[in-house]
């Protein structure tokens, strides 16, 4: 059975993108930008929500695959290489190795968890929150900048309530912490968490 798990770059105040709709977070280089590559290479789907997988298509273009960059090459060719499935009722066509879903994001998540092996990768806010109020979600990634935005939108949907259980911290380059979390079961009315 597959994990799924909820991970994103976030500045200190909680927030994935600043208040204008930019991502207004330091853009990963070099080592940080190699830990996602190895990310990204044992993900073996990504879901997505429109926006996001709006921002991410920069990827699918050939020329990501022949950058000067060897860092930004090596990650087009493993977010080329993953499946994903977009969640939207509005996105038209999507591009390689992409499928866009406009049925219940929640039963395909459950079927999907059921039927694969390794890890599904969660991008976007508010996918995310819909699956974790589903409980399918088990392991919350927090990528944390030391960047304050200010206001924004958050990594955790206002209003989603969840008890969590750290499970460990790491320092990366540019002054970047990872925070793992997992759900804990939280008593009637409290939350909607699970372990």
């Amino acid at each position: 059975m597959a994990r799924i798990v909820y991970s994103m770059l976030t500045s200190l105040d909680g927030y994935i993108e600043g208040p204008d709709g930019n991502i207004g977070l330091p853009v990963p280089e070099g080592e940080l930008h190699r830990h996602f590559n190895d990310e990204m290479r044992r993900t073996s789907t990504v879901f997505c929500g429109r926006r996001m997988y709006d921002a991410m298509r920069f990827w699918d273009s050939p020329e990501r695959e022949t950058a000067d960059d060897e860092v930004e090459r090596d990650f087009a060719h493993a977010w080329r290489e993953t499946p994903k499935i977009v969640f939207s009722t509005t996105l038209g066509e999507v591009g390689l190795n992409a499928r866009s879903m406009r049925g219940d994001a929640e039963a395909v998540a459950r079927s999907l968890k059921a039927e694969t092996d390794g890890e599904i990768s969660v991008g976007g806010a508010n996918l995310a929150a819909h699956l974790a109020r589903a409980g399918l979600i088990d392991e919350y990634r927090l990528y944390m900048h030391p960047v304050v935005l200010g206001g924004g939108k958050p990594y955790f949907q206002v209003g989603l309530s969840l008890g969590l259980e750290p499970l460990g911290t790491e320092s990366l380059s540019q002054g970047v912490t990872l925070l793992r979390y997992a759900p804990i079961n939280l008593a009637p009315g409290k939350g909607s968490g699970y372990k």
